[in-house]
């Protein structure tokens, strides 16, 4: 894993930097703010610079943490209960900043209509509700490993996570496509589209929407739309490959839990089958502390997290997490301008 610890001195210059944007927004979600980002981003040291390059560019891992970056347990205050509760004047906002400046630095930030209200950065933290779910927001239940937003052909080159707070030392469980024992899989036929997939269920619009409503009829026509789509691609599903790009070195995009292996042809499901159990060995994973990012990269890895006990008192695991395209063109069709940020 691609792994650098912030130094004191390295800390001490960016938090100048940080509490500067602070003072100027108030919240992550300011237009203004994501879209400023890249160019405050310039300002970070050099060292961090590089090292975000490199890892975009050069692929060492598929994965990578940046850490020591200072969370103050008493400050950011009580894990909510709710992402829906986290609004304005966040005392977290000095860490979502720097989270947000690091993650410009390997692509383009961008939301989805259908999860969080159309956030760009999201809350990952248990919900009562979705306790025994396939969430983000679960805890009971496994999280099983995937590739995030696998169904649409518009996700994510990279799923960012910063740790505020993870008490119980949750592991967040990952698999890199270089320690897959690609000799017992039968990649020529994962790169056919023989696998129907889902949408996975954060984007059902009971889960991630809400009771989101909107004045503007544009906005509002957009977001029913986008729900009857994904509702259609749930009943209805695509069948996509599993792999692509070098087939030397290839590249991933599956979810079995939303994946139907009934509808596999029985040469394509065998296959399916073995390269999961070959991703099963090959899964390991990462405790996030206070203050670390990690960086997932979407094409090239995937990614789940142990099930806990969560106390919902306000000390449960709190992570903040960004989707991040490196070429945000391919969504124009689903966004509303060239500038708009959320896919519907």
């Amino acid at each position: 894993m691609h792994q650098m610890k912030l130094s004191d001195v390295e800390v001490a210059a960016i938090l100048p930097l940080v509490d500067g944007i602070c003072a100027e927004h108030h919240t992550i979600e300011d237009e203004r703010l994501i879209d400023m980002a890249p160019l405050y981003s310039h300002e970070l040291p050099r060292r961090l610079r590089l090292f975000l390059e490199q890892y975009r560019m050069e692929e060492p891992s598929a994965a990578c943490v940046i850490s020591n970056f200072p969370v103050d347990d008493d400050s950011i205050g009580a894990t909510p209960d709710h992402w829906n509760q986290v609004g304005g004047d966040s005392p977290s906002l000095r860490q979502e900043v720097f989270f947000l400046l690091c993650g410009v630095l390997v692509g383009d930030v961008f939301a989805w209509a259908t999860q969080q209200d159309g956030r760009v950065m999201h809350d990952v933290l248990p919900i009562k509700a979705h306790r025994d779910e396939q969430l983000g927001t679960g805890s009971e239940m496994l999280l099983w490993w995937h590739t995030e937003d696998a169904f649409s052909p518009f996700k994510g080159d990279y799923v960012a996570l910063m740790c505020l707070r993870n008490p119980d030392k949750v592991l967040t469980t990952i698999c890199d496509a270089d320690s897959i024992e690609w000799s017992s899989v039968d990649v020529d036929l994962l790169f056919e589209p023989e696998y129907p997939i889902r949408p996975d269920d954060s984007h059902l619009p009971k889960i991630g929407v809400g009771d989101r409503q909107t004045s503007d009829p544009l906005t509002q026509r957009l977001l029913e739309a986008s729900g009857r789509r994904i509702i259609d691609q749930y009943e209805n599903p695509r069948k996509k490959p599993v792999l692509s790009g070098d087939r030397n070195r290839p590249y991933m995009s599956l979810d079995p839990y939303y994946m139907l292996p009934d509808q596999m042809a029985p040469a394509p499901r065998a296959a399916f089958d073995a390269f999961t159990k070959a991703v099963d060995a090959a899964l390991t994973g990462v405790i996030l502390q206070p203050g670390d990012i990690v960086f997932i990269d979407n094409w090239r890895a995937v990614h789940g997290r142990k099930p806990f006990t969560a106390r919902y008192d306000g000390t449960d695991r709190w992570l903040k997490r960004l989707n991040i395209s490196r070429n945000l063109r391919i969504s124009r069709g689903a966004r509303r301008s060239s500038t708009d940020r959320v896919i519907f």
